[in-house]
């Protein structure tokens, strides 16, 4: 089953708190989205394995540590993961991006690609997937099915909302797949948003509500 991660750090629930606001500027959202990713990016990544390295200060040798040689890709679910990708890189600016585009057909209601372009490597790196908002879980199983379907190998979801229909969806399709989110809501509306949650992310993010 997937471990879900909830992030009870003061400084992403402060944020989260003016992100859900619905007086949030278009503006002020797309910095907190950005800035959470950062945050999240940091906790989500502390199981990267580390090698020894000595380094020549002013003073003489340091005995150090640094990331040893692991790959790593993010790839956000367009359009809302966009808003997440810039505070990604601020940590990592060594990490490729691939980009997953999804609809939902009207008559299957079953998550149809129409983007799919990947570093060639992909196969090669651990992939964090990112989405502000999981809320059916469909959109999110459909991309780890694709990457899965490409050879990668691992995959961490990192949402900054999650409802519990969501983490369901995923425990159940994807079950090898860790979750990171910053809050766990109360559930899915009639109309599948999350509850309180913030709204709609991609038309908060990019000024289109």
């Amino acid at each position: 089953m997937s471990k879900v991660h909830v992030f009870d750090h003061p400084l992403i629930q402060h944020k989260l708190s003016i992100l859900r606001n619905e007086e949030t500027s278009v503006k002020e959202f797309r910095e907190l989205v950005s800035e959470i990713a950062m945050l999240m990016c940091y906790e989500a990544t502390r199981d990267l394995p580390l090698e020894a390295v000595d380094v020549k200060t002013p003073m003489g040798i340091a005995h150090c540590q640094h990331i040893a040689g692991k790959k790593l890709a993010v790839v956000p679910i367009l359009r809302a993961g966009l808003g997440m990708v810039d505070g990604m890189v601020a940590m990592m600016p060594n990490v490729k991006v691939g980009h997953i585009g999804l609809y939902r057909d009207p008559e299957t209601l079953e998550p149809v690609k129409y983007y799919f372009k990947m570093p060639p490597d992909i196969q090669e790196r651990d992939v964090i997937i990112v989405d502000p908002m999981l809320a059916t879980g469909g959109s999110a199983a459909a991309a780890c099915t694709f990457l899965k379907e490409v050879g990668v190998k691992r995959i961490k979801l990192m949402s900054i909302i999650a409802a519990p229909e969501g983490v369901k969806c995923m425990n159940d399709a994807h079950p090898d797949v860790d979750i990171f989110v910053a809050a766990l809501d109360e559930k899915l509306n009639e109309i599948g948003y999350i509850v309180p949650g913030l709204g709609d992310a991609g038309d908060r993010i990019f000024g289109t509500k």
